[in-house]
């Protein structure tokens, strides 16, 4: 009996086990920041399409940034910045693995909070980069010249190809040049150059965030709320945060369109800048009038969701709106608080749970109730839950089926479905809607054919790496028939493994290489580095990116030194500033001049020095403002002859010796003479009485009467003091 129980115990671990391999992953990179020409390739088509905002990337996703453009990529709490003429793929994105490739151009990586076990690996066309800690990290990759250039600027990282493997530690720079088998020189790190400042600048934007108080530091595009709204506390939700500067009807799922990414099926991409982390994290609710966000618990890793949704209709007609007659409609509206989030696709319990408890306050035990009754039982209609936003005005968004489908943004022709057949219609599982290949373009579908492609040479090209990557995904075209069998979902993992037998897709270009084990390597003198290869593209119209570097490492990175090699000439440095000349005063007579001392100043008074007009022609400190000439020596200053001062202006006469307030020739310190008003009147002499026979007939005058006024002489009635 026990032998059994132990058999179905193991039985239904694997199972589980099998499960969550299927489930997909729980994060998902965003496409955060586009300037300039820049273009993206969907996993599983073949062709290309300018970049959108907000974009999901996951697994088999490539961008191309053109000529002059930038690109940003979130993935979390990290970040990927592409220059110029720079291919970029995510080969492997899971919640174990992060491993992209850069065939060509120059990435910027910060890792800021790398997890125990999970793999940060950045494979190029000679060798495989594994991030080893926290930090900010550059790469350069030319293929033309068989080059990697890698810089850690804080951190570590290991490098491995061509049979060997080193280490680059904080602050160093490494040089990687031929294909199966490599050399390698190692130098100080140089000062960053104009984008490393750029990419530092992006950095201290989201270190400096102040929705990272409110988030986990795992949701990604958290930085993007704080220039866009406000966060306030409430009794009922916790922390929410606002939107402002939003239309006046506008709700949350309503601008922005519904684009087709796998294996998640039907996934929002928001009009607004701002438009990720509040739609694939937490909660939407309606307080005081307003359209609140409420992330989930912050000391949770989130889980990413397609869009946190609940369905209506999505069968046919009903909804009564304003569309065409006989056309099908599919609606949706946003999930409130503590309300269950049911996947679309396939995913085991505990992958149902951590989607839903990571981003509201809910029990377990409510969501393991409601996969069990709602989730696997019942597959097309939800009626046991009562959805808080379905009864708010304006929340409930539906659109014609074609529309939904076409990857076009869906504000202007969205229409509010009315409260009260929102109710009559009810709650679907999913939207029963067939996804074409518009839908897995996107919003720029119209720009197949106009969109910068890369080259074929880099299309083509094979990169390093340590790790297999998973197979390349199934063509889109293979699988829209059998998506059409149950519109609104993905196929099922083990529908597309048989897909996958059946016709293998394209290989990767990719060549794995034995890890190898590392060793120490010692640091060439920065003289001795040859001159990078020039990675500029014509008509680019920013530096190339390993142009001379002019900015100082405090920008970016303030504990890096400054390690450049020493400029020929200290004239050409940028910012060089020629010593001041020894004497910095004009030239004075022969007669006190001391060569030795340039500050020297002769002992001799300054009345006896040189007449003025042996000076040379310089301006005269009396014109100067705010000038006040010292005094001399002598209380009385004799008049200086006219000609001995022809800059400042003297009478014709000398002038008394009073002092006068606008008399700039008088002394500072003038002998002050009293007025003779202000003479002290005389008075009687007194004589003390003695103190042993006081005079009782008079009043004691011994104390001065400080209360009594001053009499006045001409009416003095006092009687005269007695004299001895």
């Amino acid at each position: 009996m026990r032998q059994t129980q132990r058999v179905l115990f193991a039985l239904a671990v694997s199972a589980a086990l099998l499960a969550a391999q299927d489930d997909p992953p729980g994060r998902a990179g965003r496409l955060s920041y586009l300037e300039g020409p820049a273009s993206f390739q969907p996993a599983g088509v073949q062709d290309w399409v300018d970049a959108a905002l907000n974009r999901t990337l996951t697994t088999g996703d490539q961008l191309w940034v053109s000529d002059g453009g930038r690109a940003e990529v979130q993935v979390g709490s990290t970040t990927y910045r592409l220059n110029s003429n720079s291919a970029f793929q995510f080969l492997n994105l899971d919640d174990e693995t992060e491993q992209v490739s850069l065939s060509e151009g120059t990435l910027t990586i910060r890792l800021r909070r790398p997890e125990s076990g999970q793999v940060y690996e950045v494979d190029t066309p000679n060798v495989a980069i594994t991030l080893q800690a926290s930090g900010a990290y550059r790469i350069d990759a030319d293929p033309n010249s068989q080059t990697t250039r890698v810089i850690v600027w804080r951190g570590s990282a290991e490098i491995t190809g061509g049979g060997q493997a080193f280490l680059l530690e904080e602050r160093q720079e490494a040089a990687v040049t031929g294909d199966q088998q490599i050399s390698y020189n190692v130098y100080d790190a140089p000062g960053p150059d104009a984008w490393d400042t750029w990419s530092g600048q992006r950095d201290s934007r989201r270190d400096r965030s102040v929705s990272a108080r409110y988030v986990s530091p795992e949701v990604t595009g958290y930085d993007d709320l704080d220039g866009y709204g406000r966060w306030s506390s409430t009794p009922d939700y916790g922390d929410v945060w606002y939107p402002s500067a939003v239309a006046a009807d506008w709700a949350p799922y309503r601008y922005g369109h519904w684009a087709w990414v796998s294996p998640w099926g039907w996934t929002w991409v928001d009009d607004a800048s701002w438009g990720f982390a509040p739609f694939h994290y937490g909660r939407w609710a309606y307080i005081g009038g307003a359209w609140g966000w409420c992330p989930g618990p912050a000391s949770i890793r989130p889980v990413y969701a397609p869009a946190l949704v609940a369905w209506v209709g999505g069968g046919g007609g009903g909804f009564g709106v304003g569309f065409a007659a006989g056309a099908a409609a599919v609606g949706w509206f946003a999930l409130g608080p503590r309300e269950p989030f049911f996947p679309t696709y396939h995913v085991s319990p505990g992958y149902f749970a951590n989607v839903n408890v990571s981003n509201t306050v809910i029990n377990r035990t409510v969501i393991n109730n409601y996969y069990n009754t709602t989730y696997i039982t019942n597959r097309t209609n939800i009626s046991n839950i009562s959805y808080r936003n379905q009864g708010i005005r304006g929340a409930v968004m539906a659109v014609e089926q074609n529309q939904f489908a076409s990857g076009q943004s869906l504000g202007r022709v969205a229409r509010v479905v009315p409260v009260a057949q929102v109710r009559q219609i009810g709650i679907m599982a999913a939207p029963s809607v067939t996804p074409q290949r518009s839908s897995v373009l996107g919003v720029h579908a119209a720009t197949v054919g106009r969109a910068p492609r890369p080259p074929a040479a880099v299309l083509s090209r094979a990169v390093v790496a340590r790790r297999a990557p998973p197979a390349a995904p199934v063509e889109f075209s293979r699988q829209q028939s059998m998506l059409a069998r149950d519109p609104g979902r993905p196929l099922a993992p083990a529908a597309i493994q048989q897909m996958r037998q059946a016709q293998p897709a394209a290989r990767i270009p990719v060549r794995i290489v034995a890890p190898v084990q590392a060793r120490p390597v010692a640091v060439r003198p920065n003289a001795a580095r040859p001159a990078p290869p020039n990675m500029a593209r014509p008509g680019d119209s920013r530096p190339s990116v390993v142009a001379p570097r002019q900015m100082e490492p405090a920008q970016i990175h303030p504990q890096q030194p400054d390690v450049r090699p020493a400029a020929p000439s200290p004239e050409t440095r940028p910012n060089y500033t020629r010593p001041a000349p020894e004497r910095a005063t004009p030239p004075v007579p022969a007669a006190t001049q001391t060569p030795q001392r340039p500050n020297y100043t002769a002992p001799e008074a300054r009345p006896q020095r040189a007449p003025d007009a042996a000076r040379p022609a310089t301006p005269s400190p009396e014109t100067r403002p705010n000038y006040t000439r010292p005094a001399p020596e002598r209380a009385t200053p004799q008049a200086q002859p006219e000609q001995a001062r022809p800059q400042a202006t003297q009478p014709a006469e000398p002038r008394p010796r009073s002092y006068q307030p606008n008399d700039t020739q008088a002394p500072r310190r003038p002998t002050y003479t009293p007025p003779p008003e202000r003479q002290p009147r005389a008075e009687p002499q007194r004589v003390p009485q003695d103190r042993a026979q006081p005079d009782r007939s008079q009043p004691d005058r011994t104390q001065p009467d400080r209360a009594r006024p001053q009499a006045d002489p001409k009416r003095d009635d006092r009687q005269p003091e007695r004299t001895r």
